[in-house]
């Protein structure tokens, strides 16, 4: 590819997918990984279509869960449309897996050997403007009197290939340094006595590998947690209805148990929680 060239023709999506950014609640949704769009410029990626639609491609259903999840609170939802595979805009640029040329086993021939150039294009292009949006809603929810409480929305594969067994937890709650909203929801979802919940399972949030958590929220001392849900779970619209509708409940609920109130600019000096 011609690095002097942009990366997005007038036939591609725009990068960054905005609904009900007027909306009257304080959450703040967001899902990095909501899409699995490809530039026409990089043509399929190397892959298969097929490993476009796995879960190295894109975050199953939670679109779907979002969507409805942000009509039932009123909140505003933020989503990128491009495939992780083209850019992971929950990832640092320059971090390992930003753009990652091998994923669960799966070589990504148009992510190997890419130039600074190349590299900067997807960043450009597709990661920052998505960051800026967020930052953007951010701050003028914050001008309102409406400090946003961020639920950062995320899907995981039942089987991966780092991890021997199927994966037990039906739903994984996330946090770095700050657990306000993650263990009041935790309670919440425990109580439900159906649910085997992940505590920063399957994956957890440190400073290195993830952006939005780190930057977007414990940098300006937001209320916020970071969800996965399992995708065989929320792979068809049943499952993402139900999925929407007991979130729609309990996040109000432990929004209430954490205080309700976020802080403002505070320096985030704690100790990362333990996982």
């Amino acid at each position: 590819m011609d690095s002097s060239f942009e990366l997005l023709r007038a036939k591609d999506p725009q990068p960054v997918g905005m609904e009900r950014l007027e909306a009257r609640s304080r959450f703040l949704l967001i899902a990095d990984h909501a899409g699995n769009a490809v530039p026409e410029r990089l043509g399929d990626l190397g892959i298969a279509d097929a490993d476009l639609n796995r879960h190295i491609g894109i975050d199953i259903g939670i679109h779907g869960v979002s969507r409805q999840l942000s009509a039932l609170l009123d909140a505003p939802y933020i989503y990128q449309r491009y495939s992780r595979l083209v850019i992971d805009c929950n990832r640092p640029p320059g971090h390992p897996t930003s753009i990652a040329p091998l994923s669960d086993g799966t070589h990504v021939p148009a992510n190997l050997d890419l130039s600074k150039a190349e590299a900067r294009l997807r960043e450009d292009e597709i990661f920052w403007p998505y960051q800026k949006i967020i930052g953007g809603q951010i701050a003028r929810m914050a001008l309102s009197d409406k400090a946003p409480v961020v639920i950062a929305m995320h899907s995981f594969t039942p089987k991966h290939g780092d991890y021997p067994a199927p994966r037990p937890w039906h739903i994984g709650v996330l946090f770095n340094r700050d657990d306000r909203l993650a263990r009041p929801l935790i309670a919440l979802l425990e109580a439900e006595g159906d649910l085997t919940v992940g505590i920063n399972e399957p994956y957890a949030v440190d400073d290195s590998g993830d952006y939005a958590v780190p930057v977007h929220c414990e940098k300006g001392g937001l209320l916020h947690v970071e969800i996965e849900i399992r995708q065989d779970l929320i792979e068809v619209a049943e499952g993402q209805m139900a999925w929407a509708q007991r979130l729609a409940r309990l996040l109000p609920r432990a929004l209430a148990k954490a205080g309700g109130e976020c802080h403002g600019k505070r320096a985030l000096s704690l100790r990362p929680a333990s996982r």
